[in-house]
């Protein structure tokens, strides 16, 4: 049974030392009833608060790792159905399927394009996080040699099994069985012999049925069995379906506790038209899907998506941040154009874009506002003459430039004339309004 916060709070070291963020420690002891926290954020907890809270302070979905090293994902652990009440923690998973009749060069070019999938968007390194390799009939020798050709040709990269055939199951996780794979699945009719390769590879196990009843069913059956990490498919294909059953998942996970469906979820968002497939796995990365296979993982749809996934796995509350510091921009020398701007992510990656498009090299400081744009940072008093002086100075940039001359973005003409007052000798000098008068701006000074 679920402990109330008051009989949590018992338990905890009652220092107020706010090292779990929280005020107090009744209040964080409250979130944890609440499901709203997790314990591990609570540094100074004994080994016998851990031991009993246990159940009652982890999070309402179970946390499954894939895979090993670098490149291992963590999905699930988490604890509310709106971003905006906390934020989602895991960010999901994006698998290419591989069928076992693409073995060879087929199966080559997928594993390329997961290989090369990375991208950068505002500074953080997104790509496709698993290949699925799915046995589509043929036999169990086949399969197993493309599970052999992804293991060697991506190393690191967390694999899924895909087959209901237990013993196409055994002779694929012969080739990655240290690799902590996904196995997929379990159903009521092979339960128990996917459940015994699951225990005895140590590997996480999903369970596909045909609707929420079923899948309450066989969930608690495995359970029983031993196996702790599952992942649930309720065998919702359709989109409407996705949203329906994916939604009622969460709830009864989040608002009721309910621990047969405390898992995360499995989606297959493969479809022949490639912009169907798109829009699928976007509804799968917006209502609840914790890993979602492709058919294929084109560029473009890549990076729609993998924008989206940064998008909703973004702290809400917390603007995305780059760290206080002088940038250069091409290769900027002594003589080279010295702007400012605030650290909000968007702003500096829009603003060091525009340069690198004018070709024209530059220094580009970056002063910490808490992330904020800079009206927004104005506004707040955290973008002001004084702050942006005392920045440029201890700055040291005056020992990369042989000029004293600040462009300063032109939304904030108004604190030219203060900062000169603040910074005697130097030139201040108003720049375009928005980011893509750069280029020009720029080129005409050059």
């Amino acid at each position: 049974m679920a402990l109330s916060g008051v009989e949590i709070f018992k338990h905890l070291p009652k220092t107020n030392c706010k090292k779990c963020g929280h005020p107090t420690c009744l209040a964080f002891a409250m979130k944890l009833a609440a499901k709203q926290a997790s314990l591990d954020a609570c540094p100074d907890a004994s080994e016998d608060a851990k031991k009993i809270l246990g159940e009652s302070a982890a999070p309402p979905i179970r946390g499954i790792t894939l895979g090993m090293g670098d490149k291992a994902v963590k999905v699930g652990e988490e604890i509310c159905l709106f971003r905006h009440d906390k934020k989602f923690f895991n960010p999901n998973v994006f698998a290419v399927a591989i069928k076992a009749s693409e073995a060879g060069d087929a199966a080559a070019k997928k594993i390329d394009a997961v290989k090369n999938s990375e991208i950068d968007r505002v500074g953080q390194k997104l790509r496709v996080d698993a290949i699925a390799v799915t046995d589509e009939g043929g036999d169990a020798a086949k399969f197993a040699s493309v599970v052999k050709q992804v293991v060697d040709g991506a190393p690191g990269v967390p694999v899924i099994l895909v087959s209901k055939n237990p013993a196409f199951i055994e002779a694929g996780i012969a080739h990655c069985a240290d690799k902590k794979p996904l196995i997929y699945a379990a159903t009521a009719e092979n339960a128990e012999a996917m459940a015994k390769i699951a225990k005895e590879k140590k590997a996480s196990l999903a369970i596909a049925a045909d609707g929420l009843d079923a899948l309450t069913a066989l969930s608690e059956k495995v359970k029983g069995m031993g196996v702790d990490d599952l992942v649930l498919d309720s065998g919702a294909r359709k989109v409407k379906d996705m949203i329906e059953h994916y939604t009622i998942i969460r709830r009864a996970a989040i608002k009721k506790n309910f621990k047969p469906l405390g898992y995360p979820i499995i989606a297959f968002a493969g479809r022949d038209n490639a912009v169907s497939e798109t829009m699928a796995a976007a509804i799968g990365t917006m209502k609840y899907a914790s890993i979602i296979i492709l058919n294929n993982v084109e560029k473009w749809k890549m990076l729609a998506l993998l924008s989206l996934r940064q998008n909703i796995y973004t702290d809400p509350q917390v603007p995305m941040q780059v760290a206080q510091n002088v940038y250069k921009v091409g290769d900027a020398k002594e003589t080279s154009p010295l702007m400012i701007t605030t650290n909000f992510s968007l702003s500096y990656f829009i603003v060091r874009g525009e340069v690198e498009n004018s070709k024209v090299p530059a220094w580009l400081a970056v002063m910490d506002n808490e992330g904020l744009s800079v009206l927004t940072a104005w506004a707040a008093g955290k973008f002001t003459a004084g702050k942006i002086a005392a920045f440029i100075t201890e700055s040291g940039v005056d020992k990369s430039i042989n000029h004293k001359e600040l462009i300063i973005p032109g939304y904030v003409a108004i604190l030219s004339g203060a900062l000169e007052e603040k910074l005697p000798g130097w030139k201040i000098t108003v720049g375009p309004r928005e980011a893509n008068g750069l280029p020009s701006f720029l080129k005409g000074r050059a």
